[in-house]
């Protein structure tokens, strides 16, 4: 038993290594053409309505404004009062995005667009946080300018046994083409693999 229990740490690293090696690469599946397609349900104006329109709302806000809204956001997320998630989800955009997720048949776990302060404006489910400001997916995107696209590491998704991964753009304005916000996608790249498989 000592003996095993000594052994196991080194055993545990290696099939840890191993399993990450399987990994899909996201970068080579998420083609220029699916970033196009991608870009393609995006430019639907609801998208660019509702995110202009929670910019004039909201402006430019302080860091412990958004802070307190993020904040809300969390605690709503425990609680059976939840005005700020129930009035996300209810938006235009956020039916739009989950008509958009339940068409793709499982290729977009989850979809969330947002605004000029990186809070959400519309999303296809009740996302961790509200406020995405401090992540790559905002910062790599949004302020990096119109034609800006992240896409992040590969994660193993244990509940669902798929490998998910995020793309990430910057949202412009039809009009005059300057960044209003961002919008990430998640992919299931178990599924993207399997349809780009020759024998799918």
């Amino acid at each position: 038993m000592k003996k095993w229990c000594t052994l196991f740490p080194s055993l545990l690293l290696t099939s840890t290594a191993a399993f990450a090696e399987d990994a899909p690469d996201p970068n080579s599946l998420i083609t220029p053409a699916v970033i196009e397609s991608v870009g393609e349900w995006l430019a639907n104006p609801i998208v660019a309505l509702s995110v202009n329109a929670q910019n004039d709302l909201r402006g430019s806000l302080e860091q412990t404004e958004i802070d307190a809204l993020d904040q809300q956001w969390r605690k709503e997320r425990e609680a059976s009062d939840k005005p700020l998630i129930s009035a996300t989800l209810s938006a235009p955009l956020s039916i739009y995005l989950l008509r958009v997720q339940a068409g793709s048949l499982g290729l977009f776990p989850e979809i969330f667009v947002m605004d000029a302060n990186g809070l959400n404006v519309g999303q296809s489910g009740i996302t961790g946080d509200y406020w995405q400001g401090d992540e790559a997916k905002f910062q790599k995107t949004f302020p990096e300018g119109p034609e800006a696209v992240f896409i992040d590491e590969p994660e193993w998704d244990e509940d669902l046994k798929i490998w998910r991964a995020q793309l990430n753009m910057t949202v412009n304005d039809p009009e005059n083409g300057k960044p209003i916000g961002a919008a990430t996608v998640e992919f299931n790249l178990t599924e993207l693999q399997r349809r780009q498989s020759p024998n799918s």
